[in-house]
């Protein structure tokens, strides 16, 4: 083991709590470097033991002078998920409350569909009539929805596929430029099926062509498909509480998450192990973006929720909780 860049009575842990951040996948170099900051204040104030006093804590998380809220925040932040690795390994150490110091951060929370909501619009959306005005619309939106929910896609994703992106041997999809970078996402069987009537009914089509086209065989709007949504949930029974309370459409990405996270569980899987993938399949920019949605469903699945904070507490970030990569 390579010499420790840290210099008080804490620094095994320090090395180890970055040793465990790094094979959860992050990269934690912003991080180490507060870290190592703050392992000279507690030089400087003569930590003679291995605990993490209140004192010290509140002395490194004050506001500073001319500082803004977002920086002071991300030092609590750092601390308080090293407070938490030390007392999981037994030693004394005071946990910040971050949400003390969030400042006006949104504190929104995704609403996530019921397996039987999910079931609901899937049905309702395959109900839709023709119409003169729109004649690929009872074909397209149920296929669109379905990918919706069942691959996690953004609202804008399916509707920028072409005939070349649509593996449907393989049953794979290529997303260009989401977020800046392509990713491949395989589909279920079910959902390849389905993909692959539905592409025979046009017939042949050049490589170039939009997948899911609109009545001039151009991309369709993604305000089509929100209009179509909203219709949906009505439909069904499901109440929309206003511009900024949701369901928002992006609401289908959050829920397969949630729901793809709950049965991974359910079957024993490794949390740790599966963040990553769900991190890649999804087009995530960095594993905490996935990691809220660990969260989401410890907060969703009281049965599982005590179990699901005893295994993987440490990676399960606070509501409003942010990090820098």
């Amino acid at each position: 083991m390579p010499e420790s860049k840290f210099k008080s009575h804490l620094a095994p842990w320090f090395d180890r709590f970055l040793m465990e951040k790094r094979a959860c996948g992050f990269a934690y170099v912003v991080q180490e470097n507060r870290l190592r900051h703050f392992d000279r204040l507690l030089v400087s104030e003569g930590l003679t033991r291995e605990e993490l006093p209140k004192r010290l804590v509140e002395l490194w998380t004050a506001k500073r002078p001319n500082e803004k809220s977002t920086n002071q925040q991300a030092r609590a932040q750092v601390i308080h998920q090293f407070a938490l690795f030390l007392s999981r390994q037994g030693v004394p150490a005071y946990i910040p409350n971050t949400r003390q110091i969030s400042g006006n951060r949104s504190q929104f929370l995704p609403f996530i569909f019921t397996r039987k909501d999910v079931g609901m619009l899937l049905r309702a959306v395959d109900q839709i009539p023709y119409q003169y005005r729109s004649p690929l619309r009872h074909r397209t939106m149920p296929e669109i929805f379905r990918l919706l929910y069942g691959c996690g896609l953004r609202r804008n994703e399916p509707l920028a596929l072409t005939v070349a992106d649509v593996d449907l041997d393989q049953g794979i999809l290529r997303i260009r430029q989401s977020k800046d970078k392509d990713r491949l996402v395989p589909m279920a069987l079910s959902l390849k099926g389905r993909l692959q009537r539905y592409a025979e009914s046009f017939g042949s089509r050049s490589d170039d062509a939009v997948f899911f086209p609109g009545p001039d065989g151009q991309r369709i709007g993604g305000y089509c498909v929100y209009r179509m949504f909203r219709m949906l949930l009505t439909a069904v029974g499901i109440q929309h509480r206003g511009r900024g309370q949701g369901p928002r459409l992006h609401d289908m990405r959050a829920t397969f998450a949630v729901h793809r996270l709950e049965t991974w569980y359910l079957q024993g899987a490794d949390l740790r192990v599966k963040l990553p993938v769900l991190s890649t399949y999804m087009g995530h920019r960095n594993l905490f973006e996935t990691q809220r949605y660990l969260r989401l469903t410890a907060e969703l699945f009281p049965d599982i929720a005590s179990r699901l904070e005893k295994s993987y507490g440490h990676i399960i970030p606070r509501i409003g909780e942010t990090h820098e990569f």
